[in-house]
């Protein structure tokens, strides 16, 4: 039996690779004879630039760029031909907010990062979006870039109230001639009941009574910089940063597309009797652009089942089928959380070696 394993990251406590090692480790523990393809996976967030320089090759090169609160932290450019890959959670993710505000952080290193993809001869920027600790709508990104203003953009969203007016001049310049794409599924806009502060906020710590001032601040970056653009469909991913990207002219793609292109899942799942997907917390919100629903997609396409394996499951059966899941299975459920954060590796090869006693020839 064939098995294509494709799971995103189990966020905080495994890598997308991890993950695949670990059920490939447990599914060969059951059924030893089945062959075993493993694809990482990764929507544009945490483990994008390493799964890519898995499946595409390239030169990676390390520089050293601010992180959201001014410290330096290294970040990571994958350089393959012409194209540059960076991941903007390497220097503004929420593993890096740390006790700080997201008022008070900054997307400057992510624009550090592209200016360093540049200099190094790239003449197309990919930037993939997700897993941010930020929330001001790409500003320190813009002014790392040249962008300037009456006000403060690198110091994260709290200062905005003081912005008339924002340069985006000198950052076209410094871009002439760069093709600009974010890899991200979100469509949000930047601001309102949908946008960056009110849906992805609570999780960087902005409070429900900090909701509408913090967005009254990015409504203000947004007339001091292109309203027409805030509306646009992903304006609000990874804080808002998806803004700034638009505003300088990037195109977007699903970032899940982008991979699955990358790892030619679509043939590898043709070539499979069962595709296998994963993330920490599978729940409806995974229709989001995220892992499991396109390699579901991608499985169904290809008339092969798809089954998930995960942190947790936090959607019934009819709502696991919607997303085009067969079956899907938690580790919390078979080893307790405490068990499962102690051990994920261990334990997420104990659950798949379970599954393949069910769905294993």
């Amino acid at each position: 039996m064939r098995v294509l394993v494709a799971p995103d990251k189990f966020a905080g406590t495994l890598t997308a690779v991890e993950a695949a090692e670990a059920i490939a480790t447990g599914w060969r523990r059951r059924a030893p004879d089945d062959e075993l393809d493993l694809a990482p996976m990764a929507d544009g967030g945490p483990g994008f630039v390493d799964v890519l320089h898995a499946a595409l090759g390239g030169e990676l090169h390390v520089v050293t760029v601010e992180a959201v609160h001014g410290e330096e932290v290294p970040a990571t450019v994958l350089r393959v031909g012409d194209t540059a890959y960076v991941e903007s959670a390497q220097s503004c993710g929420l593993h890096l907010l740390g006790e700080g505000s997201a008022e008070l952080a900054t997307t400057s290193g992510v624009g550090e990062l592209v200016l360093a993809a540049v200099d190094g001869g790239a003449t197309r920027v990919v930037v993939g979006l997700g897993g941010s600790g930020t929330n001001d709508g790409g500003a320190g990104f813009l002014a790392a870039l040249g962008a300037t203003s009456d006000g403060v953009l690198d110091c994260g969203p709290a200062l905005f109230d003081q912005l008339t007016t924002v340069d985006l001049g000198p950052a076209r310049e410094r871009l002439a001639g760069v093709e600009l794409v974010m890899a991200s599924d979100v469509d949000n806009p930047l601001t309102g009941l949908f946008g960056a502060t009110k849906t992805y906020g609570p999780q960087k710590g902005i409070g429900e009574d900090r909701i509408a001032e913090v967005d009254s601040w990015l409504e203000q970056l947004a007339h001091a910089t292109d309203r027409r653009t805030a509306l646009a469909k992903g304006a609000g991913a990874a804080g808002g940063l998806g803004y700034a990207l638009l505003c300088l002219g990037a195109r977007r793609e699903p970032g899940i597309e982008m991979v699955a292109g990358a790892v030619r899942l679509a043939e590898r799942a043709r070539q499979a009797d069962l595709v296998i997907t994963g993330e920490g917390a599978f729940d409806f919100s995974s229709r989001s652009g995220k892992v499991p629903y396109g390699v579901a997609e991608i499985a169904a396409d290809a008339l092969r089942p798809c089954v998930a394996l995960a942190g947790q499951v936090l959607v019934g059966s009819r709502e696991m089928r919607a997303l085009g899941i067969e079956s899907a299975y938690s580790l919390v459920d078979l080893v307790g959380l405490e068990q499962a954060m102690a051990d994920p590796a261990g334990s997420l090869a104990d659950l798949a070696a379970r599954v393949a006693r069910t769905w294993s020839r």
